[in-house]
């Protein structure tokens, strides 16, 4: 094990770094900035700021197209002007990339212990045996439970935050200087998040290596960096010390970015309790279970148990919980896609159990998703227009010339231009495509809405946008929501009620105010205090200030 440095030693100098595809506008535009050993630096900004093409710039791993001049320099090593043999050795051994999501960094159909030896083997000279031994070793050192067990396990085998472990774990194998983290916790809940930086951030300190954490995340930067670089439509329009930057921001759209972070009361509320709602009951789970047989040799897994609550006419419940509580099987009850074995789900007083195929198609006309990825769900051969369009075309809603009056006037709901009409997807931003999929959602007229994680992929400004537009929007139309978020500060911001999953069960539901701040289940309590604070002066636990390095 390396020996920690001081981060007063320049690991990584970028000197005004441009890159652009052909003669167009550079999409990174002249940036410069250091990384010292032991130090954790964020660079933050919107989608399509720059902020991932530097990073594979800083790994040499730009795209076909695209040209980059100016300096990169890993340890002294010259990156841009490099080999690719010369790209192959320092990868791994000098600098390593942590992906967003571990299931693409990771092999299916190989065990976790075959990939962790296969990663020791190309950058060092060992045996078989030493390169299993070592593999153990990574896993301990990631704090995996039980690494001599879970070296032998395939990845579907492992819980989320269980296969970050192992995809930083890979990343360590080379024992490199420098570790770039490509939003790697978006994906996970707020306890296990909390877990992974907690983990980084011990590594760091204990072997001297620096990090670039590229996050959209604001109380993660404000937790657990030293610097942050603020990053806009392709240069660094503010940097400094995380807590000057979080009291003092200079630059107007630092301060927009930190303006728009949503945040949980700190206070317990003053306001009265909410008195049950006297609207009629859209959504009713009545003791629901779901419970999944045994199959190919594993035994039967009750995913949902005896789960009790109400959605009223214009009201917005959120759902929290860990990965694997059991928050999205609720919402794909809620919609009739997955049936219950036991207890009973009632939509508009109907228990679905009870309705026959077509009348089940019939109700599911009053109700509406929007899905945590658009670009996953909308057809990228259809315009804009034709994908709102297309549940009143399926439906036979209206004539075709009031189908296409009903697009412009959901495009105009979410803020859209008409001329959008014509666009397809990959034409839109995230926050635009966010945008389309509720005018989809609406373009029925649902009374009940299911949101699963619809913001949780954006950046922290267009996430802002997409809520005030959703509070906007429910309040004018009254649908009933059931809003499923990892997102506790997010869920504050949006919904009336809160009801907390733990392993199938709601352990606490209530008005949301009142979970937040007062919780009574310890469960809730731990869920709360996992959330990072945007405010560098509540670190539960300060890690030592690094000086900064200049350039």
């Amino acid at each position: 094990m390396r020996t920690p440095l001081s981060a007063s030693t320049t690991l990584l100098t970028v000197r005004t770094l441009r890159i652009a595809f052909g003669h167009n506008h550079p999409v990174v535009d002249g940036i410069s900035f250091a990384v010292g050993h032991g130090e954790i630096v964020a660079l933050v900004g919107e989608s399509g700021s720059g902020k991932s093409l530097t990073a594979r710039a800083i790994l040499g791993l730009l795209p076909d197209g695209a040209a980059a001049t100016g300096e990169i320099a890993v340890d002294g090593t010259d990156i841009l002007g490099a080999t690719d043999t010369e790209l192959n050795r320092l990868r791994g051994s000098k600098v390593a990339l942590i992906f967003q999501d571990p299931q693409n960094a990771l092999n299916p159909v190989r065990r976790v212990g075959w990939q962790l030896r296969e990663a020791i083997r190309a950058h060092r000279r060992v045996s078989a045996a030493d390169a299993e031994r070592l593999a153990v070793e990574l896993l301990d050192r990631v704090e995996i439970p039980d690494p001599a067990l879970r070296v032998k396990y395939y990845p579907h085998q492992l819980s989320g935050g269980q296969k970050q472990r192992v995809a930083i774990a890979l990343a360590l194998a080379g024992e490199p200087d420098l570790l770039v983290a490509d939003e790697p916790t978006t994906a996970l809940d707020v306890t296990v998040q909390a877990e992974i930086l907690a983990l980084l951030d011990r590594i760091r300190h204990r072997t001297g290596m620096g990090v670039l954490l590229i996050t959209h995340n604001m109380g993660v930067v404000a937790q657990y960096t030293d610097r942050v670089l603020v990053m806009q439509a392709g240069r660094i329009v503010e940097t400094g010390d995380t807590h000057s930057l979080f009291d003092t921001p200079t630059h107007p759209y630092t301060r927009a970015l930190l303006g728009a972070v949503p945040r949980l009361p700190e206070q317990p509320g003053t306001t009265a309790p909410v008195a049950e709602s006297a609207t009629p009951a859209i959504l009713e789970f009545d003791a629901a279970t779901v419970t999944y047989p045994a199959r190919h040799g594993q035994p039967a897994f009750r995913a949902v148990e005896s789960v009790s609550f109400t959605i009223h006419r214009g009201e917005v419940l959120g759902l929290v919980g860990e990965s694997g509580s059991g928050k999205t099987t609720l919402g794909r009850i809620a919609t009739g896609l997955e049936p219950v074995t036991a207890g009973r789900v009632l939509v508009d007083g109907r228990d679905l159990a009870a309705l026959t195929s077509r009348r089940l198609r019939g109700l599911r006309r009053d109700i509406a998703v929007v899905p945590q990825d658009p670009a996953t769900s909308l057809d990228p051969r259809l315009t804009i227009a034709a994908s709102i369009r297309e549940p009143l075309d399926v439906h036979k809603v209206g004539t075709p010339g009031e189908r296409r009056q009903r697009v412009l006037h959901l495009l105009d709901a979410v803020h859209l231009p008409a001329d959008f009409a014509g666009r397809f997807p990959h034409q839109l931003s995230g926050g635009q495509r966010q945008r389309v999929a509720l005018a989809r959602a609406l373009a029925l007229r649902p009374r009940l809405l299911i949101a699963d994680e619809p913001t949780s992929a954006l950046d922290v400004s267009v996430q802002a946008e997409v809520l005030t537009l959703f509070t906007e929007i429910q309040r004018d139309l009254g649908f009933a929501c059931l809003f499923i978020s990892h997102d506790l500060a997010v869920v504050h911001q949006v919904a009336d009620r809160v009801a907390v999953l733990r392993s199938g069960s709601v352990v606490e539901v209530g008005p949301v105010e009142t979970v937040f701040t007062n919780p009574r289940r310890s469960h809730t309590r731990a869920l709360v205090d996992a959330v990072p604070s945007p405010d560098p002066a509540r670190r539960i636990s300060p890690a030592p200030q690094q000086p900064a390095v200049a350039v």
